[in-house]
């Protein structure tokens, strides 16, 4: 089974980690810009933080084997600093014409306020202009709000739904992702988001369709190996292989490949 997380904060993890990923069969990784829990003070902080994903740990996964892409954003949380947020937005294209990026991300809603919202249409914008994929960060509290307010702001720009991964879906956001249009994103912490069995009732009721799962494993509670036990989980409940297979590898190859960045 070849497996690609496409949501992963490896800066987040140790070395250790890389290696029982790749043990585990996982070949391709996208690691998205985020909060790092401290809040940034300083523009350059986030100019140096961009440098070291899409440099050092670029470098780190590739001696395991491991294919690794960045995606880079102004992060919701982060975003409420409005001068800040805006300082760094005018850094963001000279880092989004790099290679190993392949795509604007995280973005999205956090406490759903309008410095957000200012934040996520200029990256919107900044997406379509370099015709890169967007990866949406749905909030931890009142995610159907956050969902229904990310696909207004999307409307209102026009903005094509196919080029989207609404992603952090739980069980009564995955429909209204689907119904949209959007790729739909599932992320596996055990803690804040959804357990494996969770997430294997979710695709064995809607199915893979534009569908995917991630680990999105960070310095909270996670597990690097969130994908993989998913995949077991499957394969427990009956699900065609080749059809776990087109989940983990096919699709989010497919959303990223949008990017024309990955070969």
């Amino acid at each position: 089974m070849r497996i690609f997380d496409p949501h992963i904060h490896m800066y987040a993890r140790t070395t250790d980690d890389y290696e029982k990923m790749a043990v585990a069969g996982i070949e391709m990784i996208v690691e998205p810009s985020f909060w790092l829990g401290q809040p940034r003070t300083r523009p350059g902080t986030f100019l140096d933080y961009f440098e070291h994903i899409m440099g050092f740990e670029h470098d780190r996964a590739a001696r395991h084997g491991i294919r690794q892409f960045v995606t880079l954003s102004m992060n919701p949380r982060e975003s409420n600093d409005r001068e800040l947020s805006k300082a760094v937005i005018r850094e963001l294209p000279r880092y989004l014409d790099h290679p190993n990026v392949v795509g604007v991300g995280e973005i999205g809603f956090d406490r759903i306020t309008p410095e957000e919202e200012e934040s996520f249409r200029a990256q919107l914008a900044l997406a379509r202009e370099r015709r890169l994929p967007v990866m949406i960060h749905t909030p931890h509290v009142d995610k159907k709000r956050g969902v229904e307010k990310s696909l207004e702001v999307l409307r209102d720009m026009k903005f094509d739904l196919d080029w989207i991964d609404m992603d952090h879906n739980i069980e009564d956001t995955t429909p209204i992702s689907k119904a949209s249009g959007c790729w739909s994103g599932h992320t596996i912490y055990n803690v804040t988001k959804l357990t494996p069995e969770r997430a294997a009732n979710i695709i064995l009721q809607h199915g893979i369709e534009k569908m995917m799962i991630n680990s999105s494993a960070d310095w909270g509670p996670s597990d690097p190996l969130s994908v993989p036990k998913t995949v077991l989980e499957l394969k427990q409940r009956g699900m065609d292989a080749a059809k776990i297979q087109r989940l983990v590898w096919d699709n989010p190859l497919a959303f990223f490949s949008k990017s024309g960045r990955i070969r």
